[in-house]
């Protein structure tokens, strides 16, 4: 907070003061008003220089800084973020404090970070599924322009499941029954609007394919109805591996840019022609709006080589999640382009807000 003295027009630049209109001193001529006003300009121009350095990173992080992660401690993004936070930490000079704010599927960040102090020192995980949640529902935030990209880390590989006693063996193979099936196709995702639902619309409705969908609140739930027979086909984030390891179901196709490393015989959906099927629900780290650029660009300078670490690259590896970096400036231009396409698909899907009346 900036501070102003009591009387700043009865002090000068040696802090000693003014005796102009003390008894007894000389009468109060027009030379000596022009000088008074020459003072008091001066006076109440230094707090200004004072408070607002040329460089404001200068003496930037001068405490702590948090991290709002918008997910239960304990859970995969939580435990890599922690170990991010300990490669960020020498390089800033300055401890990161880790604070657990789960709810909302993920969203709490974003009106966290619109009332946080944008000085740098409180920042957020925010997955992409902010900007999509502003985009379906009546907000009191715009991630667009309440937040502050730093830079993007990493994202998730989607899959399409199918049971192991599937007699589909491919993704063509799906598709093509589908389309000669119309409305009898049943498959479920982790919830309506989420990636896995978006990321299997957007296919189908390339086809023309009527579909029932069956939305879950969990990856379990989910995957137990594949491996059941309940489900016809499933898609999901990487909670499938341990089920797709133990012969339980089999993956079909990935959304990822390229193929898994854990699973290198699956094909992309990139290279079975769905140019623009590429959905790895990208998360980054962003501050509130109106933080420095100066700091944005330490932020992101220090993010930037503790996520290139290699016990940062081990831990994101231990929970099937690959590096996906962008600079800051990349990083915004992503986030407009999803959600412009996000935006258009929604609506095509009937799921973007209406208007507040």
């Amino acid at each position: 907070m900036r501070h102003t003295p009591s009387h700043p027009a009865f002090k000068n630049v040696t802090g000693k003061t003014l005796d102009l209109f003390q008894p007894g001193k000389a009468r109060c001529t027009r030379r000596r008003w022009v000088a008074l006003g020459g003072l008091l300009a001066l006076a109440s121009a230094l707090p200004r220089a004072q408070a607002q350095p040329s460089n404001p990173a200068s003496s930037w992080p001068h405490r702590p800084l948090q991290l709002i992660v918008p997910w239960p401690a304990g859970g995969a993004t939580d435990l890599t973020l922690r170990l991010l936070c300990e490669e960020a930490q020498p390089l800033l000079g300055q401890p990161i404090v880790v604070i657990n704010r789960p709810g909302a599927a993920g969203t709490l960040v974003a009106h966290l970070l619109k009332m946080a102090e944008p000085d740098g020192h409180t920042i957020g995980q925010v997955p992409i599924t902010v900007y999509r949640h502003a985009l379906m529902n009546h907000v009191p935030w715009n991630p667009l322009t309440d937040l502050s990209p730093i830079v993007q880390v990493s994202g998730v590989t989607f899959g399409v499941l199918v049971p192991q006693s599937s007699p589909w063996k491919s993704l063509n193979d799906l598709v093509r029954w589908a389309q000669q099936h119309p409305g009898e196709l049943i498959l479920g995702s982790t919830g309506i609007g989420t990636t896995a639902h978006l990321a299997m619309e957007a296919i189908l409705l390339q086809h023309q394919v009527r579909y029932v969908h069956v939305p879950y609140k969990g990856t379990a739930d989910q995957m137990l109805a594949v491996a059941a027979g309940q489900l016809m086909a499933g898609v999901n984030s990487t909670g499938f591996a341990p089920w797709v390891d133990r012969g339980q179901m089999r993956l079909l196709a990935t959304f990822s840019a390229q193929r898994s490393p854990r699973w290198p015989d699956v094909p992309t959906l990139k290279e079975l022609g769905y140019e623009h099927a590429v959905y790895t629900s990208p998360w980054g780290l962003a501050a509130p709006h109106g933080t420095p650029d100066a700091v944005v660009q330490k932020l992101h300078d220090a993010f930037r080589q503790a996520m290139f670490s290699e016990r940062h690259q081990q831990a994101l590896a231990r929970y099937d999640q690959q590096l996906d970096y962008l600079n800051t400036a990349d990083y915004r231009q992503a986030v407009q382009d999803t959600v412009e396409r996000e935006r258009r698909l929604l609506q095509r899907m009937n799921l973007l807000a209406k208007p507040a009346h």
